[in-house]
């Protein structure tokens, strides 16, 4: 991709070794293709890690580096998040690109900047699933439940204005595109995430186990998955940790594993010798899923969200798909297409070669080239605009 003349900034929210999924690996594609810009963020818990991608990398930073814990628990200081943003001084770039979960599109520039932000999702647990949020809180358990309301009523509204400052916002599905427009009364233009296709091999022998991968917090729904595989007695891993282990490992039953975080490697080989993938989550994008499919195996899922830009519904009879949708996010809707799965050996009919080919319209060199071809248009756009502005007014 042709460099912009002037220097690149990259925003993200936070770089720790405690966050890393979808958003880390489109922050790692989109600094190789702009050739290691110059990095933002509110806190930095990587550039000193040995081992780290970032290990020896400038990245500079808000306040919030320097707070108690602020660099480890940085979502503690939650209602400073967006001053802090706000503080980053990017005058110096030319171009800024934000990736943005919660504020980093709320970064200020001038009109003589261009603006571009990936956004993953607008602030899900202060908008939409806000009252999901406050049922699983344990602050709003101890009768502070009136405080977090205000302080999210204040951050929908920073985060609606925010949303008006990029000069153009990308999004990672179609679902989250449709959230944007609901949210801040914009548009944005679907670029999929990349994902790590290569890692994986697609023509390992299969068992009959079932696979579920994910982060284990409330709105993953995996008790939803664990109950159903209770309910049909099918066995059931799950990979993954999180505040909900507890709780799920006393929900399950006896063909149900819970085996905690495990090593890269583990991982591939339970994605590649699975009979399926499944998750009842309502996702903005999901990786795991496409990695599943990127290992061969078939996906149930929720058939809401973002995982319908990446799973072709068995039932939907088009030429190629890739797993099975359940329509409602419910025991009784999982256990139905678990058992149709089995009675039918639908797994049978979803070939493992077939679904890695599918699964790599979503690998780092497409992603890269759409986003390369984005930002040519946005930049050549801005310069236009830039012109345009410094016509001189015609004197009457």
């Amino acid at each position: 991709m042709p460099s912009p003349p002037g220097s690149v900034a990259l925003v993200h929210e936070w770089f720790t070794p405690r966050s890393v999924g979808g958003a880390e690996l489109v922050v790692r594609e989109l600094d190789r293709l702009l050739g290691q810009p110059q990095l933002h963020a509110l806190v930095d818990g990587e550039s000193s890690r040995s081992g780290s991608w970032l290990q020896g990398r400038s990245i500079r930073t808000s306040f919030i580096q320097g707070l108690p814990f602020g660099v480890s628990h940085v979502q503690q200081y939650l209602p400073l998040l967006p001053l802090a943003i706000e503080q980053l001084d990017l005058g110096d770039f030319s171009l800024v690109l934000s990736s943005s979960h919660l504020v980093a599109k709320g970064v200020l520039t001038s009109p003589e900047q261009c603006h571009i932000s990936y956004v993953h999702t607008p602030v899900r647990y202060a908008w939409d699933q806000m009252h999901a949020y406050l049922r699983h809180s344990a602050l709003a358990r101890r009768g502070l439940g009136g405080l977090i309301r205000w302080q999210l009523h204040r951050l929908r509204q920073w985060d609606q204005l925010s949303g008006q400052r990029p000069d153009r916002l990308l999004a990672n599905s179609r679902f989250t595109a449709a959230r944007i427009r609901n949210t801040w009364g914009r548009s944005a233009t679907v670029v999929h995430p990349p994902v790590a296709v290569e890692r994986f091999r697609w023509d390992e022998a299969r068992d009959a186990t079932y696979l579920c991968l994910c982060r284990l917090v409330p709105y993953k729904r995996v008790d939803l998955v664990v109950e159903a595989f209770n309910r049909t007695g099918l066995p059931l891993v799950v990979i993954g940790d999180g505040p909900e282990r507890t709780r799920l490992e006393a929900l399950a039953g006896p063909t149900v594993r819970l085996l905690g975080r495990l090593p890269e490697q583990e991982v591939n080989g339970w994605l590649q010798r699975c009979r399926a993938y499944v998750y009842a989550g309502l996702e903005d994008f999901g990786i795991a899923p496409v990695e599943a499919m990127a290992a061969g195996s078939p996906v149930i899922a929720l058939g809401q969200g973002g995982l319908l830009d990446s799973v072709r519904c068995l039932r939907s009879g088009c030429a190629t798909p890739t797993g099975l949708l359940f329509p409602q996010q419910s025991v009784a809707s999982l256990v139905a297409a678990l058992e149709a799965f089995e009675a039918e050996q639908l797994w049978r009919r979803l070939p493992a070669e077939s679904l890695r080919q599918w699964a790599e319209r979503f690998g780092p060199k497409r992603f890269q080239q759409r986003m390369a071809a984005v930002i040519e248009q946005s930049w050549d756009q801005h310069q236009r605009r830039l012109a345009h502005r410094s016509r001189p007014v015609p004197l009457r």
